[in-house]
């Protein structure tokens, strides 16, 4: 949890005087040094500031544009207020999906872990229930339509990643770091993504003996150095950084694209995939929305049209079962490309042909949909 200990009204003032700093227009607007950033969050979590202090705060950095020891100093706070636990497994990977989730197409990264499990390499996931700006179908939804139990604590999650016979896990942000899920409703009303929805993917609430590996994905040119920032700054040991579909772990299917990566905390590097070199010939970019979801509207959002969470997560968990019992079509495909991805990155395969035949085999023998069942 949060070790701040500045007063009440020590925050207060600290937050002003930060505030009269952030938010002073385009040209006079000056950035914070780590600690300050780190200090205000903090006071942010342990509710130290009015509310509206903190999403002018927030916004107005993201106005600015965030340093990085400003971004740096916001993830210190964080991790500093997770509850995090070391599992009794040599390697972990953290598969850190986008927190508010998918409107466009089917997740399949919530069934990665059991594929992963399979193969001997102990995964989590982690997330919330619904998050903006998005408020999409995530990872909580999608295993929890799938019978998977998603409100273990950070010790439990631990535990089933040690069991061989299990492997993997998923653990909610509301266990780990409840003062970071308290913000939800903060979060929703400043409408726009800030610095939070970059830093909380990497709060690391589950640490493996030896080595702790991140797989995130990113959209846009300028996240892949920011992401590898952080994950070194979080200590994680290495990086996967794929530019997946609607931000996800998850690369388009039918053409070529751009990861990053590092090992053992050293600097990124690029380096191109081809879904076709690994024998993946999809007509579509991802898993397609099924034709027959019932669409809904976000309250207060005249423009946007949502997807019925519940719906499209029972729709999700369907296809992804059945790709774990070895199904062909996109969602096994998709399973077979980033897991083959992470198989290479990690060093468990010579190469990323290899490693995705090996996922084939695991999910053409149903061994991964009986992990799912554990």
């Amino acid at each position: 949890m949060s070790t701040s200990t500045t007063a009440p009204d020590d925050a207060k003032l600290q937050m002003r005087s930060i505030i009269q700093r952030v938010a002073t227009g385009p040209e006079l607007s000056k950035d914070i040094s780590q600690e300050e950033a780190r200090a205000a969050m903090s006071a942010i979590l342990d509710n130290k500031v009015d509310p509206v202090q903190a999403g002018i705060f927030l916004i107005a950095l993201r106005m600015k544009r965030e340093t990085d020891d400003e971004v740096k100093g916001i993830l210190d706070a964080i991790r500093e207020a997770t509850g995090s636990v070391v599992a009794e497994v040599d390697d972990v990977v953290d598969i850190a999906d986008p927190y508010d989730g998918y409107n466009r197409c089917l997740p399949a990264a919530p069934f990665l872990m059991p594929v992963l499990a399979e193969l001997g390499v102990p995964a989590i996931s982690h997330g919330a229930h619904a998050v903006g700006p998005k408020f999409g179908v995530t990872h909580r939804h999608v295993l929890e339509a799938a019978g998977v139990a998603v409100d273990l604590s950070p010790i439990e999650a631990a535990g089933r990643l040690s069991d061989p016979a299990i492997g993997w896990a998923y653990v909610d942000q509301r266990a780990f770091c409840a003062p970071l899920h308290n913000l939800v409703d903060l979060r929703t009303t400043m409408v726009k993504r800030q610095a939070i929805t970059t830093a909380e993917v990497l709060a690391r609430p589950i640490h493996g003996r030896k080595h702790t590996h991140l797989v995130t994905g990113y959209v846009h040119k300028p996240y892949p150095r920011i992401y590898a920032l952080l994950a070194r700054h979080a200590g994680f040991d290495s990086a996967l950084l794929i530019r997946g579909t609607e931000g996800g772990v998850i690369p388009s299917l039918r053409q070529k694209g751009t990861c990053f990566s590092y090992q053992h905390g050293g600097e990124e590097v690029p380096f191109e995939i081809d879904p076709r070199e690994l024998g993946i010939e999809q007509p579509v970019r991802a898993v397609a929305l099924p034709d027959d979801l019932p669409q809904t509207k976000r309250p207060g959002d005249e423009i946007a049209v949502a997807v019925d969470v519940a719906a499209t997560a029972r729709a999700a968990a369907q296809a992804g079962t059945q790709a774990l019992e070895g199904l062909k079509g996109p969602t096994y495909d998709s399973l077979v490309f980033t897991g083959a991805l992470i198989l290479w990155h990690l060093g468990r395969a010579e190469s990323q042909a290899d490693a995705a035949d090996r996922v084939r085999e695991v999910l053409d023998s149903g061994r991964a949909a009986q992990r799912l069942g554990q």
